[in-house]
């Protein structure tokens, strides 16, 4: 499968799913809701029975989720305002009693748009503008909902420090901001997105615009007509009560004679809420639409792990998350605590104010006092959040709490750089200062908490050569939380060696569809006997998310070679799953390059081909497009293509390190020497963090004869990645062939601490000796 992790995956996520976008004009979509799938009834049946519910839902968040725009939703100031930022004005204005908006279009000049409709309530509201090809967008200037001495009442651009040019990927006519594929889902209630591939245009509609009660309890028809059957003719009423899911809902928590802490009474029968609430408060992405209401996420949904431009390492959060990743490595959700336990389901409030809520569970006469928090009581500081649930601000005036409810550990903070919840309050202290009182508040023996993978995942991330045992160690420690253990198994990818064996098939076997699914992942780079060996059990997983995995992973075997005709069975459904999948998001351009080298593997050049034509037909600028077509020519001896299609992409984008050092590379195979130093120089001096690049043209340097240049570069790769093992066995070599035994030496030991037990290490090191 194509290396796309360096796309600008904003897959359901980041700023852009709550920034919203839009849907046709108010005019052309308002008879869509007439035409929603029969088995969706709407809310306001559901309010014949259920009145109390109704109306607890009435003005929440999800009732406000999206509106057509009118004087009762629009919140924004549209008398003639002007904005401005950093040189582009926006007018807002009003037009026969529409909402009007004048800015920048994708051509850069100024054009005129109507809002369809709000996208959110508080505190901001976005706007969605639609365009001819059902496409809407949500524009990047938006209200400040919050009252005026809070700072609102006013219009902020959601990049105030970025210029950001018709062009740009942030700009809002870029994918980015499309409410179609990036917002759509998670505002409004069974909705489908309708992108016709080959018209390039969308039809997407809805049961209902909002997040009505069918979007949780899952469509409604058949327990309208069970209630009133029941109600008017006196039939029998279902067990089920005729709804598809029965949701685990809030539990029964009591408190043992002395216990500082309640425990559940009551498993609960129904679906997991955090796997039902997590297919909108989730960064994750979509591969189907048929969702089933009580199924695990992972069946339509691809949940991103604890990734690390995402969480820190200790799994705090860092970018805009949406919760479910942060709730699920809590304690709370390994004691069984659920959503509806602290809010209420159809407010969404808090069930109790402030601390009550935490005192459902936790005795106020040990939590709530002094002695516990240290703090006066009744300020700020002395809340249970401010601790254990810290904010951080997004989309500018957006905080959003962390739900990993962690023990600060501000020797954490100290040894990783991760946030110390103490050091944020108490301004100019230092992480030291906060251990030293945290020892005396608590003794030096104080609980850990309950993450307690920071230091494996830091290890793995800054590359350090002993991570790959830690990540196994994780992996196979059942008390750590599923998304820790997958991610383990997502880091291994780089650490793999026999010993990881246990963790992978461990992995492969686990309860948890995340965990199957990033073990499915990391056999892609193994060899290929050895993954149809290990993955084509998953083929039958009974998690769709599994079984996609599966199929990508297993993309370079061909159903004709599967003796077993139900083997060659199941991996032909498999790949019509992943590829269908795919083309759920053909809208997107990365899943054009998807399934171009899923092609490519299965030997089709002409689809693949194909298929790298429609990517660039959506975004010509997309860098893996050329990276990856040229790979497949090159595999298949096309050298000369390969080279034209890398000097188109170059021509696109000339900032592009990748396809500098794909040119280079291939210029190397060609002995063309000059012409491909020049273009792995570049890549080098482009793309200075990648060590990779450094390495190659340093070795280029070294082969050509020019050993001082190549340790000249070798060493400034190390400046920034002093623990790369490549370049610092090419260095102690280039060193030690120039007579420089003493330099040689110092990069020798630190290599020799890398790697102890490298047999070719230690060689390396006693040709110094001697």
């Amino acid at each position: 499968m194509p290396d796309t992790a360096a796309t600008r995956n904003f897959d359901m996520g980041g700023h852009w799913r709550r920034s919203g976008l839009l849907l046709l004009a108010a005019w052309i979509l308002w008879p869509l809701s007439l035409g929603a799938a029969p088995s969706y009834v709407g809310s306001q049946i559901c309010a014949e029975c259920h009145a109390p519910e109704y109306e607890a839902w009435r003005g929440s968040h999800h009732d406000l989720a999206m509106q057509v725009a009118s004087e009762e939703t629009v919140l924004g100031d549209f008398e003639n305002r002007v904005f401005e930022h950093r040189g582009v004005v926006t007018r807002f204005f009003r037009r026969d009693g529409r909402y009007m908006v004048e800015t920048t279009g994708t051509d850069g000049e100024l054009e005129v748009f109507e809002v369809a409709y709000t996208f959110g309530v508080t505190p901001l509201q976005q706007y969605l503008l639609g365009f001819p090809d059902g496409r809407y967008q949500a524009l990047t200037v938006a209200w400040d909902s919050r009252p005026a001495h809070e700072g609102g009442q006013r219009w902020f651009h959601l990049y105030p420090d970025e210029d950001i040019p018709p062009g740009d990927e942030l700009h809002w006519t870029a994918p980015a901001h499309n409410w179609n594929f990036s917002c759509a889902e998670c505002h409004s209630t069974r909705l489908r997105k309708n992108y016709d591939a080959v018209t390039d245009r969308y039809a997407t509609d809805w049961a209902e615009i909002d997040v009505g009660c069918e979007a949780c309890h899952g469509p409604g028809a058949s327990h309208a007509t069970a209630a009133r059957l029941a109600r008017e003719e006196g039939a029998g009423y279902p067990a089920d009560h005729g709804l598809v899911v029965d949701l685990q809902g809030a539990g029964e928590w009591q408190f043992e004679a002395g216990a500082r802490t309640a425990v559940r009474r009551t498993t609960g029968g129904g679906a997991s809420e955090p796997e039902l609430c997590g297919r909108c408060h989730a960064r994750r992405s979509q591969f189907s639409e048929d969702y089933v209401h009580g199924r695990p996420l992972s069946d339509t949904h691809r949940v991103e792990l604890l990734l690390e431009d995402r969480y820190f390492p200790d799994g705090q959060i860092l970018d805009e998350v949406y919760v479910y990743g942060s709730f699920v490595q809590s304690r709370m959700h390994a004691a069984g605590v659920t959503c509806s336990d602290c809010h209420e389901a159809h407010s969404l409030k808090l069930r109790v104010p402030d601390d009550g809520v935490c005192f459902q569970c936790h005795a106020a006469t040990a939590y709530g006092s002094a002695e516990h928090h240290f703090h006066p009581e009744g300020s700020e500081s002395a809340r249970c959040v401010s601790c254990h649930m810290p904010e951080r601000t997004y989309m500018v005036v957006d905080p959003r709490r962390d739900h990993s409810m962690q023990i600060p550990r501000p020797d954490r903070s100290e040894a990783l750089g991760t946030p110390n919840v103490c050091t944020g309050c108490h301004a100019g202290r230092t992480n030291q200062w906060a251990v030293e009182h945290l020892d005396a508040w608590y003794g030096e023996e104080r609980a850990p908490g309950f993450q307690r993978y920071a230091e494996v995942l830091a290890a793995a991330r800054e590359g350090k050569s002993d991570a790959g045992r830690g990540l196994e160690s994780l992996m196979l420690d059942r008390r750590v939380p599923a998304i820790a253990r997958a991610t383990a198994l997502a880091e291994l990818s780089r650490y793999l060696s026999p010993s990881s064996s246990l963790a992978v098939r461990a992995g492969l076997a686990d309860k948890d569809p995340l965990v199957r699914r990033a073990a499915v992942e990391l056999l892609e780079q193994t060899d290929r006997e050895v993954r149809w060996q290990l993955v084509s059990p998953l083929l039958d997983d009974p998690v769709r998310g599994v079984r996609v995995a599966a199929a990508s992973v297993l993309a370079d075997v061909s159903p004709g070679e599967i003796g077993d005709p139900e083997g060659q069975r199941r991996l032909e459904r498999a790949f019509e799953q992943y590829l269908a999948s795919e083309m759920l998001n053909a809208d997107r351009v990365e899943h054009w390059v998807n399934m171009a080298g899923f092609h490519a593997r299965q030997g089709n050049v002409p689809a693949a081909e194909k298929a790298y034509s429609e990517a660039r037909r959506r975004d010509a600028d997309f860098i893996p497009i050329y990276a990856n077509q040229a790979d497949m020519y090159r595999a298949l001896g096309r050298e000369a293509e390969g080279e034209k299609v890398l000097r188109e992409g170059i021509a696109r984008v000339d900032a592009a390190p990748a396809l500098h050092h794909a040119l280079g590379l291939l210029l190397v195979r060609e002995k063309r020497v000059d012409e491909a130093l020049s273009e792995l120089q570049r890549a080098f001096e482009a793309g200075g963090e990648n060590a990779r690049f450094g390495y190659v043209y340093g070795v280029a340097l070294n082969s050509s004869g020019a050993p001082l240049r190549a340790i000249e570069v070798w060493e400034a790769v190390l400046r920034e990645a002093p623990e790369d093992r490549a370049t610092l066995f090419a260095l102690v070599s280039a060193l030690r062939d120039q007579g420089d035994y003493g330099r040689a030496g110092v990069y020798a030991d630190r290599l020799v601490e890398l790697a102890p037990a490298d047999p070719e290490v230690r060689r390396l090191r006693q040709s110094l000796s001697r």
